[in-house]
Parts: C-alpha cells; sequence; structure tokens
C-alpha cells in the first residue's frame, strides 16, 4: 500500500442541485453566464412572521421532481438535496466497482435536518405525542444525508459527517482525500447539503444582522467585495464529488476532472461569529494546503474565494490571501461565485469546489456578479461579469471556505495531468 506522500487522490465524479440548475452541467453553464439564482420567497411563513428577509437562493429544481414519492417522505430535505446529487456523481463517475469495504462517504451538513426538527415539534404542540413521525430522528439527525449516500451505495469503508458550519463541505472533501491517502478507502463520495431556508433560520440570521436587506432587489443582493454589501443570501443545495485514488482510478480508466492535491485545516479562536480581521488562521490554511501540494503561492492561478458578501468577512478574507500568497496574489484570478448562487452555509465548500475542479477543467474562471465598485480594502483581481480565461499547463488552485466558530478549510486543486 502507497503511504499517504506517495497515494494521489483525484475527482472523477460530480454531481449537485443549487439554485443555478437541478446539475452538475447546468449550474455551471448558469455561473459561466452569470446568473443569479436568488429569488423573492413565496412562502407563506414570510408574511406570517413578518420576517425582514424577504428573498433567498432556493433550489432551481425541487426533489420531488427527480425522487421517488416515498424518498421525500421518509428523508428530510437536506439528505434528498445529498441523494440527488450523489446519483449524479456516481453516474458521472461511471458507477465504478468497488469492494464495498473499500468504499467510503463524507457527506456534510452545517445544520442538518432544521425542516423536519420544527415541522415535527409542530406537529408535537398541535396534534400530540402518537402524530410524530416515527422517522423523525433519523431524518433530523446530522448525519442523515451521509447515511442516506451510504445506504444508497453499500458504503462500509466508513460514513461520516464534518459540522464545521460554512466549512463543513470544504472539510469532507479533505477527510475523503485523507481516507484515500491512508489506505482505508480506494473510492469515496463526498460533499455537503444544506435546507435550511426555512423561518427560523432566516429569522436568526437576519436578528444576527448577517444577511442582505435589500428585498426589493434579490438578485443584485448578494454584492461580494462590493463598497454597497449589506450581508449574505442565505441559499440551499448540496453538491457531491467522487475521490479516488489515482492508482484506481488509472486501473478503471476512469476520466479524471483534477488532483485534490492538498488540504489544509486551521482555526482562529477568535470569535464565534466574526474572522479574524486579519486571516491568521485563514492563511495558515491556505499554505497548509500549498504546502501538502509540494506547491508554492506562485503556482496558483485561480481562486474560488468563500466571499460571502458580509462587510467584514470580505475584508478578513483579502487580508488572508495577501498575508499568505504576497506579491504572487496579483496574478492569481479570483472568482466569488457565492454572488450567483447564495451562500450554502455546509454545501458552500462543496459546489465552490466543483466550481474550482471545473474551473481547471475548462480553463475558465468563473464571473463574479453585482462588483460595481470594488472595496478600497480589498486587494485581489476579481474576475468581474464575465468568465476569464486561465493558462494552459498545469496549474493549481485554492477553493476557500470558512466557518461560525473559526473554522478555516482550503483545498488546493491541481489540473489532471
Amino acid at each position: 500500500m502507497a503511504d499517504n506522500h506517495s497515494r494521489r487522490v483525484v475527482v472523477t465524479g460530480l454531481g449537485a442541485t443549487t439554485p443555478l440548475g437541478g446539475d452538475v452541467a447546468s449550474t455551471w453553464q448558469a455561473a459561466l453566464d452569470g446568473s443569479s439564482g436568488v429569488r423573492s420567497m413565496s412562502h407563506p411563513w414570510v408574511q406570517q412572521f413578518d420576517l425582514p428577509v424577504t428573498f433567498a437562493a432556493e433550489l432551481l429544481v425541487p426533489p420531488a421532481e427527480v425522487l421517488a414519492k416515498v424518498e421525500t417522505r421518509r428523508l428530510d430535505p437536506s439528505a434528498q438535496y445529498a441523494l440527488v446529487a450523489a446519483r449524479e456523481a456516481w453516474a458521472d463517475a461511471g458507477a465504478p466497482e468497488v469492494d464495498p469495504e473499500r468504499l467510503g462517504v463524507v457527506v456534510a451538513s452545517g445544520i442538518g435536518g432544521v425542516w423536519t426538527l420544527l415541522s415535527q415539534y409542530d406537529v408535537l404542540k398541535e396534534k400530540g405525542a402518537r402524530r410524530v413521525f416515527p422517522l423523525t430522528v433519523p431524518m433530523l439527525m446530522p448525519n442523515g444525508p451521509a447515511a442516506a449516500v451510504s445506504l444508497e451505495l453499500g458504503a462500509r469503508a466508513g460514513v461520516h459527517t464534518p459540522v464545521s458550519a460554512c466549512a463543513s463541505g470544504a472539510e469532507a472533501i479533505g477527510y475523503a482525500a485523507e481516507m484515500i491517502r491512508s489506505g482505508r478507502a480506494d473510492v469515496v463520495v463526498a460533499g455537503g447539503t444544506e435546507a435550511a431556508i426555512h423561518a427560523l433560520p432566516v429569522a436568526g440570521f437576519a436578528a444576527m444582522q448577517a444577511l442582505s436587506t435589500r428585498n426589493e432587489d434579490p438578485a443584485g443582493a448578494s454584492r461580494p467585495y462590493d463598497t454597497d454589501r449589506d450581508g449574505f443570501v442565505l441559499g440551499e443545495g448540496a453538491g457531491i464529488v467522487v475521490v479516488e485514488s489515482e492508482e484506481h482510478a488509472r486501473a478503471r480508466g476512469a476520466r479524471i476532472y483534477a488532483q485534490v492535491a492538498g488540504v489544509g485545516i486551521s482555526s482562529d479562536a477568535h470569535h464565534i461569529a466574526a474572522p479574524d480581521p486579519v486571516g491568521v488562521g485563514a492563511g495558515r490554511a491556505m499554505l497548509a494546503a500549498l504546502a501538502e501540494a509540494d506547491a508554492k503561492p506562485a503556482d496558483v492561478a485561480h481562486i474560488n474565494a468563500h466571499a460571502t458578501s458580509t462587510p467584514v468577512g470580505d475584508v478578513a478574507e483579502s487580508a488572508s490571501i495577501v498575508r499568505a500568497l504576497g506579491a504572487a496574489t496579483d496574478a492569481i484570478a479570483v472568482s466569488a461565485t457565492k454572488s450567483m448562487t447564495g451562500h450554502l452555509l455546509g454545501a458552500a465548500g462543496a459546489v465552490e469546489g466543483i466550481f474550482t475542479i471545473l474551473a481547471l477543467h475548462h480553463r475558465l474562471a468563473p464571473p463574479t456578479i453585482n462588483l460595481d465598485n470594488l472595496d478600497p480594502q480589498v486587494h485581489l483581481d476579481v474576475v468581474v461579469d464575465k468568465p476569464r480565461a486561465l493558462p494552459e499547463g498545469d496549474l493549481l488552485a485554492l477553493n476557500n471556505s470558512f466557518g461560525f466558530g473559526g473554522h478555516n478549510v482550503a483545498l488546493a486543486i491541481r489540473s489532471a495531468s
């Protein structure tokens, strides 16, 4: 068995359901087109609770359109989204034949089955204990989506659920890479999912003054790095990748999108919600990812930034990138795709990981929309309005994900050779 320094981890399958599209192809094309997935919400509870924010980035394709009725009945929306994306990723990878004891699953969620928890509490209050759905607990568990995917595929090398707020999806991909490097698995299905567009999370984030309040202009509300940004836009969806050892992928003749070349993880220990303003911890995560990839700052051609559109967060991330990469920052094409998808919380790092992989695969950095006036405190070369061509040859990109609690994850993705 190869040791963890030489066992390369490659990406062979991609799956997603997002506010931009019901699969990877439509999501990627919408991102290249600079489309917005943010719309006004039509839920009755928006008016019922007089919510201060009336828009979000909801799924473009409801899971009920692609799943069996029994699946939507027995799975929380977070697990439904994960299953939709996992099936696409598995098919995209060619449904690899693998010993079940060498197949793992790592599907993260930042919040878990909040729809089930809150709806069944309403049932308890209004109709009594005997009317509570028998599958309530499996449906509300944060590891429910990972369990659903592992049951679907018969994965027995381990099923895991990192919960690290908005860094969860990226951490899941990093954990999957470690499973392969350690020799514990040959193939791992990994990513993140979130279904938290519900009255309580919206009210809670709004109470923190974390959300944009541009109710009159939903499509223009998520505006990373813009001087007029006023908060993030809540989104939902799932992103799943199939990763495997290069040896396993080559042996079966799989198409390889890219390599997960390095994973960097750190923590701020600064504040429960606010990032370290000078970006020390985030910078350490980026440098750790580059070190594991045996790369240097000058090798980085592209960054898919965390860039949530919060006044403090965007400046802190810019500072962290400059701190970590120095003069190389000037030559790096930075994309802030939350401008289009909104913030998918625990799924964000996984969906943005897919964007990063496809940017290298197609040699195109997706645009950042709604950026009219760059904040003078942001010292980055941001890709604005239309895609930007990336160079030919061996390319390296970073996917940054940061979360409440001081979680920092950076993935170093290398183009396929």
